[in-house]
């Protein structure tokens, strides 16, 4: 039976779509009832962004928000994902948990069309299953990935197609096409729009050329369809990028695509065009070419504040996984699988494009791939359509060569299963852990009974978006707020005296609510809150400012009630956290390093406990060993939790005198070796300790997982 070319491009996507949502499957069975990633029987998600997005829909399911809790009421995948809540017989946290793997399969659907558009829908159908499950992919929309990477790559791929359809067939339907998914990838993301005007400025391109190519011919230019009609798809996709309200954009797009439905007005095309670029650059079209690229490519280790009291903090772009630099074989490795499958894709795109010059237009999503080189890996997502169908194009075009129809399929089948193995081995093996577990999550919703909407709980970034998902509060830092100026203040509290710490949480809270104030008399001087307090209290210096907190100063009145988050697992970050407050505002120089190191793979062999890299306990001395200099010990520190999950602790001063402390974290069978500033802080004291001082702190929740702490100042 003879299969048209509509079923067998119909077969093909539903294949794919089936196999890259089963292989997200994997990773449902491999942890079906571990109850620790699971709070009231409902997997719980596992990127710290979906809280944000998350919170959002949940609050537009529930009817509230307001400006200054920061949640995403107005953001596209919120609103999206409460309106499939309202249609769909599902509960809110099974939608976010699968909408990823649902929504991120929907690649293979413009990848079989692009195939089908170059002639080569076998090309299509092998590209769509490679980048269906490609590594850096999967890793970014497996389930429980939350976030709108699940339709990032979708939109461009299908945009892709689109120019590719219009470049090709000339035809009036792709002119729509293109501008309406310009239009819902920038609803979708607004950050889009670099790779949008990449895109634009290719087209420009051939715009140009055609134009050359047809210089010398009697007709008018607009006479030209080739000119004709991609003078039409660059003004399509302009008006779809201008910086106007989209209700206002689509009746834009609906009046040009009818006006020139009509031949009069095919003279004016180029006095239209200009109209439309003024209408482009004065709404602002040029400025946010590359604004979103530059936070990620040209990173800052300090950042200043521009004022007259010159502050320096250290830039948090340092510290972010995804915007690091990585090397070839880590590029190779998330785009292809490995590096042998990623130059053999380098090399089919240069044979593809030389057989299908039109696949040139996957220029821009190749760039941006490879920019990850320098620009961090996030951005390796962007080039795994175009290499997937690269070496696609390759296998395909060899098995051509073979004379017999089986041992060609043969030939795809076998060379197709290669090419997917290293990525089934790494969806197997990458068994990524929910954000939280469940006794963490608990420690979050006994929080949403004691506190109230208007609270703060104050905690790193890393755990903001989920503190206020869970315990529906507000926060100072999270994954959209943790600038410089931001995370000095709390990482200045963390690893601040108890008292210094608290002084500094109620200025920071009271001048951010301050910011949001509707009834101030007088706006702020300065953008920083440090800036501010430092404005107020009469200092332009801030290391005196520091200073007299030491002392008893005036605070703010309190105007609603400040909690503490501290998770244990916070302690693998906290030289990290360090690294914010141990800084001279004044001149930007790092400060004396505190000394931190922790072990969990250590020994115990006889009169030492070796702690790894050559650093041990000598227990007959009473002194550690590091790296063959003996150093005395201050304070020899043992905890654990008794039956009742309550804390014990042995504390042994060894010599009063010394500057490093050991605490053996029993429970946790680790140790850690901390100088004094470390471990008088007020993160060691109140979570690893729970040393406080009760007239400044009440202890409201007290778990091995977790410590929450109010400020009664």
């Amino acid at each position: 039976m003879l299969v048209s070319e509509n079923q067998k491009t119909i077969i093909f996507i539903v294949v794919a779509f089936v196999f890259s949502f089963l292989m997200r499957l994997i990773w449902v069975y491999q942890f079906n009832g571990v109850s620790e990633f699971q709070f009231n029987n409902q997997f719980m998600i596992n990127t710290n962004d979906g809280y944000y997005w998350a919170e959002g829909a949940r609050d537009v399911v529930n009817g509230i928000g307001q400006n200054t809790d920061r949640s995403p009421t107005s953001s596209s995948l919120s609103n999206l994902t409460a309106y499939l809540f309202k249609l769909l017989p599902f509960s809110f946290e099974t939608i976010i948990f699968y909408m990823p793997a649902f929504f991120s399969s929907l690649l293979v659907i413009p990848i079989v069309l692009i195939g089908r558009s170059i002639g080569k829908i076998e090309v299509g159908f092998i590209a769509a299953l490679l980048a269906s499950i490609s590594w850096s992919y999967y890793n970014r929309t497996m389930v429980g990935y939350y976030d709108t990477d699940f339709l990032n790559i979708v939109f461009p791929t299908i945009l892709l197609w689109s120019i590719i359809g219009a470049i090709q067939t000339k035809e009036d339907k792709y002119l729509l096409f293109t501008a309406f998914d310009v239009l819902f990838y920038r609803w979708w993301y607004p950050q889009s729009y670099a790779l949008e005007f990449a895109f634009f400025a290719l087209i420009l391109i051939y715009l140009l050329y055609s134009i050359y190519k047809n210089k010398n011919k009697s007709k008018k230019l607009y006479e030209n369809i080739e000119v004709f009609y991609t003078i039409q798809l660059i003004s399509m996709m302009l008006i779809a990028m201008i910086q106007l309200d989209i209700e206002l954009r689509v009746m834009l797009i609906f009046g040009y695509f009818m006006l020139f439905r009509q031949t009069r007005w095919h003279k004016h095309l180029y006095i239209m065009l200009v109209m439309i670029l003024i209408l482009f650059v004065s709404t602002g079209g040029i400025n946010p070419i590359i604004s979103k690229l530059n936070s990620y490519v040209f990173k800052d280790v300090l950042q200043t504040t521009g004022s007259d009291i010159q502050l320096h903090y250290f830039s948090v772009m340092q510290t972010i996984k995804e915007a690091s630099l990585i090397d070839l074989e880590t590029l190779g490795n998330r785009i292809s699988g490995n590096s042998i499958i990623f130059i053999f894709s380098i090399i089919g795109y240069f044979w593809m494009c030389y057989f299908r010059p039109v696949m040139l237009l996957g220029l821009p999503m190749l760039g941006l791939g490879l920019l990850s080189v320098s620009g961090g890996l996030r951005f390796t997502i962007y080039a795994i359509p175009i290499l997937s169908f690269a070496i696609a194009y390759l296998v395909v075009d060899l098995s051509s060569k073979m004379k017999e129809k089986k041992i060609q399929i043969f030939f795809l089948v076998i060379v197709t299963s290669i090419l997917l193995s290293p990525n089934i081995k790494h969806i197997i093996e990458y068994r990524v852990p929910s954000v939280f577990t469940n006794n963490e999550v608990k420690v979050l919703d006994r929080i949403n009974k004691v506190a109230s909407r208007d609270d703060y709980v104050v905690s790193w970034w890393d755990y903001g978006y989920p503190i206020r998902y869970y315990s529906d509060v507000k926060t100072l830092s999270d994954g959209g707020k943790h600038s410089g100026r931001v995370n000095f203040p709390i990482s200045f509290s963390m690893l601040s005296e108890q008292k210094i710490s608290a002084k500094m949480l109620r200025l920071e809270v009271e001048y951010t609510e301050d910011k949001y104030s509707l009834n101030k008399e007088s706006i702020p001087k300065y953008k920083s809150n440090m800036e501010n307090i430092m404005y107020d209290y009469g200092y332009s210096n801030s290391n005196l400012f520091l200073n007299s907190l030491k002392e008893e100063i005036p605070l703010p009145s309190k105007t609603r009630d400040i909690y503490l988050y501290l998770p244990v697992k916070m302690i693998d970050i906290l030289p990290t956290i360090a690294l914010f407050s141990n800084i001279d505002l004044m001149n930007g120089k790092s400060l004396k390093n505190n000394f931190f190191y922790q072990s969990e793979d250590f020994k115990n062999a006889g009169s030492k406990v070796l702690l790894g890299n050559n650093i041990f306990i000598d227990k007959v001395k009473g002194l550690i060993n590091i790296q063959g200099s003996e150093v005395n010990i201050k304070n020899f520190v043992i905890t654990n939790y008794n039956k009742e999950k309550k804390l014990e602790k042995h504390i042994q001063v060894l010599n009063n005198n010394a500057d490093l402390n050991i605490i053996y974290m029993k429970d946790y069978d680790r140790f850690l070796v901390i100088d004094n500033d470390m471990y008088n802080s007020m993160y060691v004291q109140l979570c690893i300790l729970e040393n406080y001082n009760a007239d400044i702190y009440e202890a409201i929740i007290l778990t091995p997982q977790a410590k929450v702490f109010r400020l009664k100042i």
